[in-house]
């Protein structure tokens, strides 16, 4: 007797998608070779057809699931399910791979299969083997051409990243559109992104990533560990990963991170290039990529800004700002070995998870930062860091908690060139107010297409109320774990203050409009004060790097008692439009000295500048298959043509992302532009239009667009 053979197998891709909640991926709805796309914790169903009817007598048929170049059954990465006739429901342990039988019709025997929850993420590949009950001698071996995903399961409670609200998994994993936050800490901007998770190229690209992380096929069960790959591989930095980063600006051989309207594009690029790094991207491109894979993969995800955001690379907990006698800024301190900074945003992402590795209680949301700031053991990642643990500034749980915690509360402190000091410095006031002032993500709820009633405010999670003494209990348990940062909080000796200064604060000014920079002092003393004063205003990139300096002002003058006097400088377009740099962003910094009683004052703001909006008109009827018209119109705000132009449209469902060249736009030009798409999926989607030119980056908007 010949041992039975395989002739074809079914893994019913759509059917088994809706158990799995996989429906919406392309690769499962794809009509000429559906992907079958499941989740660990669930059931799926398998059809094979033999060439004979199954003998259950005689025939050995053993199912076979592998993980890896390697898999393993210790290790968790092989899976090996005997079809057993009598074995008609799954068993009870749930942790185990299982299979029983529905049903025998003749020469086809259908299966259904449990995945245990902690299985492994990525491509799993099956293989049937068969025999003839007491013979070893002849044996077949049937090789399914499937490539079979895995996914995580926030639906699951067993899973590490079960999410047990619906609303959230609506957001946090099916969502394919959100808004990634920029801008300033007064004025925040909701930047439109296409995450696209569901695409046929992002799975792929996403398991490609795993692979170059060099995270072992063991590990990825892990959500802790998969999360901490992916801090890694969204960089290039370490292993030839997703995006490389540009700041300063020059963007000429690649893609300008400001022209990016989606994660689709990006991930395309690198699997049609065989994993080339492509240029190029900041931080709100690094999270919008990571929210995609992560999505993709099952675990839930969102961007998280962070408004005035240090970078403390001395590991102090403070960020110093060195002064000369002038009051210029120097830039990396006066040894040129200080390279802290306060990024004006900086945008990470939270993924959800528990931490079996942590105490209980520093489960949920967990920090990942993919932007390539600093080092975490050699490799440049960032998490996952306990949201929980960075509130109470428990600086020693894994990973890397001590630099998220300076990000949300470091000081700033400002030195100021000195001639009588011992080390050539003295410290200005410490400023304990800046560092962290607001902290964002999109709300769950809603997405504003005009406005911002989708801005959640979440700074609470991260830290205590500024100048409470959770705050500063917070601070202190930090300090007790990082020797360097001691000293730098010893408070300064007290010193006579009896002259009021406020530097007035700008929250936006649209492009091209004059803005002032004020400054308003009062003497409250009964005498004379002798007042060094400067005002100066530089044009950054958000890192908060000097780009440009565009005007200063230096003066000493007197004020008589109970005096009240306003220093200001007026700035025109003429003087600032040349010098601008990404994202519009002004700096200023006001420094001030009284001669009579060494009191010292310091202050620093920024703002950006405006850009006009992008109105969208969408067909009020769209259906499938059908071409559907896009128009597309806004004003040029400036005084000179705007060159270099183009635009990207792209939406999930819509449209795939599209870049066009247009042509330049005149001064105070109101631009019009005819687009159209098919659109390939029903219901209620978003599309997302991006302007870019050599003067404005940025000019977007958004629209609903219901397909029927």
């Amino acid at each position: 007797m010949e041992p039975i053979e395989v002739e074809s197998t079914e893994f019913y891709p759509k059917d088994n998608a809706k158990e799995n909640h996989t429906t919406e991926y392309d690769l499962v709805n794809n009509a000429d070779f559906p992907t079958p796309i499941l989740r660990r914790g669930c059931n799926f169903f398998l059809a094979i057809r033999f060439n004979r009817d199954f003998d259950e007598t005689n025939d050995v048929v053993r199912v076979r699931f592998g993980f890896g170049p390697k898999p393993n059954v210790v290790r968790g990465t092989r899976a090996i399910l005997p079809i057993l006739a009598r074995q008609k429901v799954l068993p009870k342990n749930t942790y185990m791979w299982s299979s029983c039988v529905t049903r025998i019709d003749g020469n086809i025997v259908m299966l259904q299969v449990h995945i245990p929850p902690n299985a492994q993420v990525g491509i799993w590949k099956c293989s049937i083997q068969t025999n003839i009950s007491g013979q070893r001698d002849k044996r077949y071996d049937y090789k399914v051409e499937d490539d079979i995903y895995i996914l995580f399961n926030p639906w699951c409670e067993d899973d590490g990243v079960y999410m047990p609200d619906d609303k959230e998994k609506q957001e946090y994993i099916l969502n394919e559109n959100g808004k990634i936050w920029c801008g300033t800490f007064k004025k925040p901007v909701g930047r439109h992104w296409i995450f696209g998770q569901f695409d046929d190229i992002v799975l792929p690209a996403a398991v490609l990533l795993l692979d170059k992380s060099g995270l072992a096929p063991a590990d990825r069960g892990s959500p802790v560990l998969v999360a901490r790959a992916i801090s890694a591989v969204i960089n290039s930095v370490d292993d030839d990963g997703l995006l490389e980063g540009r700041w300063d600006g020059n963007y000429s051989d690649g893609t300008s991170p400001h022209a990016w309207t989606g994660s689709v594009a990006i991930l395309d690029q690198y699997l049609r290039t065989g994993g080339t790094p492509v240029k190029y991207g900041q931080c709100w491109v690094f999270s919008a990529a990571t929210v995609s894979v992560c999505r993709a993969l099952g675990i839930p995800c969102r961007s998280v800004t962070n408004y005035v955001s240090a970078h403390d690379t001395n590991c102090s907990l403070t960020v110093d700002k060195y002064f000369d006698l002038f009051g210029n800024k120097i830039e990396n301190g006066p040894e040129g070995d200080c390279n802290d900074s306060c990024w004006n945003f900086h945008v990470w992402n939270d993924v959800w998870m528990t931490r079996p590795d942590l105490p209980p209680g520093y489960g949920g949301w967990q920090i990942i930062d993919a932007t390539p700031q600093e080092q975490s053991d050699k490799i440049f990642r960032c998490g996952p860091a306990s949201v929980e643990a960075v509130r109470k500034g428990l600086v020693g749980y894994l990973y890397d908690t001590p630099f998220v915690f300076s990000e949300v509360n470091a000081d700033i402190i400002h030195f100021q060139e000195d001639q009588n000091s011992d080390w050539g410095f003295s410290r200005l006031k410490i400023n304990q107010y800046h560092v962290g002032r607001k902290i964002l993500t999109k709300r769950i709820d809603v997405t504003d297409e005009k406005g911002d009633s989708d801005l959640w405010n979440v700074t609470s999670l991260y830290k205590n109320p500024e100048g409470t003494e959770g705050e500063r209990l917070a601070v202190y348990n930090a300090v007790k774990g990082v020797p360097k940062a001691q000293h730098l909080y010893d408070f300064p000796s007290e010193v006579q203050e009896d002259v009021f200064f406020d530097l007035v604060d700008i929250d936006s000014i649209p492009f091209g409009e004059n803005f002032e920079v004020k400054v308003e002092m009062e003497n409250q003393s009964g005498e004379m004060r002798t007042i060094s004063a400067v005002l100066s205003a530089s044009s950054i990139f958000y890192t908060g790097v000097t780009a440009n300096q565009v005007k200063r002002l230096q003066q000493t003058f007197t004020l008589d008692p109970k005096q009240k006097e306003t220093l200001k400088i007026t700035i025109t377009p003429e003087e600032y439009l040349e010098k601008l740099v990404d994202h519009g962003l002004i700096k200023i910094y006001a420094i001030a000295n009284v001669k009579e009683t060494k009191q010292t004052w310091s202050e620093e703001d920024d703002f950006t500048l405006t850009k006009p909006e992008m109105i969208i008109k969408v067909a009020s009827e769209c259906k499938v298959g059908e071409d559907c018209n896009v128009a597309l119109s806004f004003q040029n705000p400036l005084s000179l043509p705007l060159t270099d132009c183009n635009y990207t449209i792209e939406g999930p469902g819509l449209q795939k992302p599209k870049t066009v060249r247009f042509r330049d736009v005149q001064p105070k030009e109101i631009v019009n532009i005819s687009e159209f798409f098919r659109a390939k999926r029903p219901g209620e989607r978003r599309i997302v239009v991006n302007f870019n030119s050599k003067q404005m980056q940025g000019i977007s908007g958004t629209s609903k667009v219901t397909v029927a």
